[in-house]
């Protein structure tokens, strides 16, 4: 075996390095591949540059870096797939687990806004009776303390005449106000 002169061994680790470097990047990325190539390694004469002409029917040889690729391609595209697989599995598994919270929850405030709703319906019910039972300048004078849509609310499920007689008992502004809420939520039409 000859030693090489040290200008042909310094190229031919320069090639070296330059091949290694562009195999990693290639099998990344061609186009970083390509300019790494291009810029630390000398290339050597081809038939173009050469002017040559390949025989007819010949392939273009591929280089070692592109050999290389080419056979761990689908090895890495399969590993790829099957970690975006397990990602979103993983992902799914997230999304069940925070429907399922969802879901209690949901349950949950419904459980709630029924019991509210049967305690609204069962106190609105006393609060009419109570009403109801009392004199009508008793009645009248709470009710006009009270907000007037509670107030044209309890008037609204009282008996009519027990009504009329609380409204004649009002002074006329409140009773005008009630009346006016009154008739309005009767409407069959949305009067906005």
């Amino acid at each position: 075996m000859t030693a090489l002169p040290l200008s042909q061994t310094s190229t031919l680790r320069s090639r070296l390095l330059a091949g290694i470097a562009a195999t990693l990047l290639l099998c990344a990325s061609p186009a970083a591949a390509e300019m790494a190539s291009n810029e630390e390694a000398p290339q050597p004469a081809s038939a173009e540059t050469t002017g040559a002409v390949p025989p007819a029917g010949a392939e273009p040889q591929q280089t070692e870096i592109e050999r290389f690729c080419s056979n761990i391609t689908d090895a890495a595209r399969d590993r790829r797939y099957a970690l975006q697989r397990q990602e979103l599995e993983t992902l799914q598994q997230d999304i069940d687990q925070r429907m399922k919270l969802l879901e209690e929850k949901r349950a949950e405030y419904e459980g709630w806004l029924k019991r509210r709703n049967d305690f609204l319906s069962k106190t609105e019910d006393s609060v009419v009776k109570i009403y109801s039972t009392m004199k009508p300048d008793a009645a009248a004078e709470r009710l006009a303390a009270v907000d007037v849509l509670v107030a044209a609310g309890i008037l609204m499920k009282l008996d009519a005449r027990k009504a009329g007689v609380i409204l004649n008992e009002m002074n006329s502004k409140a009773a005008a106000a009630l009346t006016a809420i009154m008739a309005s939520a009767t409407r069959k039409e949305d009067p906005s």
